[in-house]
């Protein structure tokens, strides 16, 4: 699928965010007074941040507002409703910290539960389809959920459990890509089954569909060669998980934690665009483009 910036930030930077609210909620770090508002401006500003920049791929945001009203069946509304409700309880709980130096930890609790659940549904708007078999797998929301808490545990400086957390992170998303090479074709789904055709005989494509490039073309159908693909997941296991984790067995140093953290974004942000210029959506198939 096309790679498109707005939803390669959202996914990171929200991620990352919402990692650092559950850290925070949990009471890994208890800041207060002028410490606090640091800390939760930085969480707020990446999940609001990322949430914010998702609408810039809806091709009316202004109509965002009704995605709320679709939970029943919608994961895109579901995370719209725990993504505010999230920010809202940890908005009273940092209050609590930053102005009376006080935890009120059922409300951290209740916040950390209602980031991870976020990230969930977030993840799920992409776990559900069926038309992408890539991420029709259980490897999509534990991937979103561990690179969430160990980006979060990066930020807050929970040394120990961000090298447990990427070092899992880095070997599912290892399991993700060797699984997910071969979903498309294990899926069933081919030239035959996309056209309807399949009962005449052999299906192979004569012609494109039609001469000129469509919607389903350019935001569906997009090809990464294999060469640079693997060249990218090398760059992003290294830059992801590899460095940060080296850095972080390092004795401790300002300048060390900020490549960490760098580094670890720069990884995720690579690990982001191969999520979505390799998703293999079927319709490529109607097009002989698979």
């Amino acid at each position: 699928m096309h790679p498109a910036p707005s939803v390669i930030i959202f996914t990171t930077f929200s991620g990352i965010g919402f990692g650092l609210l559950v850290w925070l909620g949990m009471g890994a770090i208890v800041p207060t007074g002028l410490s606090a508002f640091i800390w939760f401006a930085i969480a707020y500003v990446a999940a609001v941040g990322g949430l914010l920049a998702s609408t810039f791929h809806l091709g009316h945001p202004e109509r965002a507002i009704k995605a709320f009203s679709q939970w029943k069946t919608s994961w895109l509304s579901r995370e719209g409703i725990c993504a505010v409700f999230t920010l809202i309880v940890m908005a009273v709980y940092g209050a609590g910290l930053v102005f009376a130096g006080t935890r009120f930890a059922p409300l951290g609790w209740l916040g950390a539960l209602g980031a991870l659940a976020t990230v969930f549904t977030t993840s799920m708007i992409y776990a559900q389809l069926n038309t992408v078999p890539r991420w029709k797998h259980w490897t999509t929301p534990a991937l979103f959920l561990v690179l969430s808490l160990g980006g979060g545990a990066l930020l807050a400086g929970q040394v120990s459990e961000t090298m447990v957390l990427l070092a899992i992170a880095g070997g599912l998303q290892f399991y993700a890509w060797a699984s997910g090479d071969t979903r498309l074709a294990e899926s069933g789904t081919n030239l035959a089954t996309a056209t309807g055709l399949g009962h005449i005989g052999k299906v192979r494509a004569f012609e494109p569909p039609h001469t000129g490039t469509n919607y389903l073309l350019r935001e569906f159908v997009h090809q990464v060669g294999r060469k640079h693909a693997q060249q990218l997941r090398v760059i992003a296991m290294g830059l992801g998980f590899v460095l940060p984790i080296v850095l972080l067995l390092l004795p401790f140093n300002h300048l060390f934690a900020a490549l960490a953290v760098t580094s670890h974004i720069a990884g995720v942000l690579t690990l982001r665009w191969l999520f979505f210029a390799q998703a293999e959506h079927v319709v490529g198939l109607y097009y002989g483009k698979r």
